[in-house]
């Protein structure tokens, strides 16, 4: 018999002193006991570092610590699947570290992947967080995420994978089995920020079925500086997105399915990417030509 965690926890983090403790206290308050929390740092510069080395101090037998050679930043995929190398549970959970779980959370997802065999992934309802504030306004702002396929029960593959190409119902708060992670190679390093978690959901959707539940789970803060309101204000997201959908058609060439479905999201979304990208590529190629005037003669 194993007496390792049930349930590994990984939590992946990169200057997040702000957040970091909030995210591990709300692992540590689970009525779930059997779990342990493996603490991936991406290259911290700010007291993550200390703040994650402090909890693994704390509690030895539950949480421990865990760096890339030399303190490196190599982006979320790659910190995702050190984390996940580290784990020893038989399912495996993701929390950001800026977001929060509610108590029951890994009681009621392990209760649903152990009634459901077959059943690779479970994940509920997300809560879009604006009250963590503590302004009266933002909690007016609080709403649940659309789930957009039925609730509580088991979806096949690959009826998920459209709505993952097409940026709909992306599940968040996720726990999945340890074996299909390993099966389907875990994340993808060359995704190192934005949708590092759409191209492993994809790959754990084309094959095997998932679980959404009506529950809620996971509380998702909402803020202005987050890596994703990052990307898009940079002018990035557009560039970003393009490069999921050619992964995407890649990978679904490579393993051979022809899913009629999935290749009409395909084109449709790469029109739509394409056409998003316009902008964004006129802006810069007027922002060279300006460069290029003012640019003293070297002559």
């Amino acid at each position: 018999m194993s007496h390792g965690p049930i349930v590994s926890v990984v939590v992946i983090f990169l200057n997040e002193e702000q957040f970091l403790a909030e995210a591990i206290e709300s692992v540590l308050a689970q009525t779930f006991i059997s779990w342990e929390l493996v603490l991936a740092d991406d290259g911290s510069t700010d007291r993550s570092t200390q703040i994650a080395r402090r909890y693994a101090d704390t509690y030895p037998d539950r949480i421990r610590y865990a760096e890339h050679d030399g303190h490196e930043n190599r982006g979320m995929s790659a910190t995702r699947n050190l984390g996940v190398a580290r784990a020893r549970g038989r399912y495996v959970a993701f929390l950001d570290a800026d977001d929060v779980w509610v108590p029951r959370t890994l009681e009621e997802q392990v209760a649903v992947l152990e009634s459901h065999p077959r059943v690779a992934m479970v994940y509920g309802r997300v809560q879009r967080w604006y009250s963590w504030t503590g302004d009266a306004a933002d909690a007016r702002r609080d709403s649940m995420r659309d789930l957009v396929v039925p609730p509580d029960r088991v979806i096949e593959p690959p009826a998920l994978c459209p709505l993952l190409i097409q940026d709909r119902g992306v599940p968040s708060g996720i726990l999945v089995r340890r074996e299909v992670l390993d099966r389907v190679g875990g994340f993808e390093a060359g995704f190192r920020g934005m949708y590092e978690d759409n191209a492993f959901l994809f790959k754990v959707c084309l094959r095997h079925a998932v679980f959404p539940s009506g529950r809620s789970w996971y509380r998702y803060r909402k803020r202005d500086d987050s890596s994703c309101a990052n990307v898009v204000r940079s002018g990035r997201y557009p560039a970003t997105r393009q490069e999921f959908l050619r992964w995407a058609e890649q990978y679904v060439s490579a393993q051979g399915v022809e899913d009629r479905e999935i290749r009409q999201a395909l084109r449709d979304e790469q029109r739509r990417a394409r056409r998003q990208a316009w902008p964004e590529f006129r802006r810069r190629i007027r922002g060279l030509l300006r460069r290029a005037v003012s640019a003293p003669d070297a002559r």
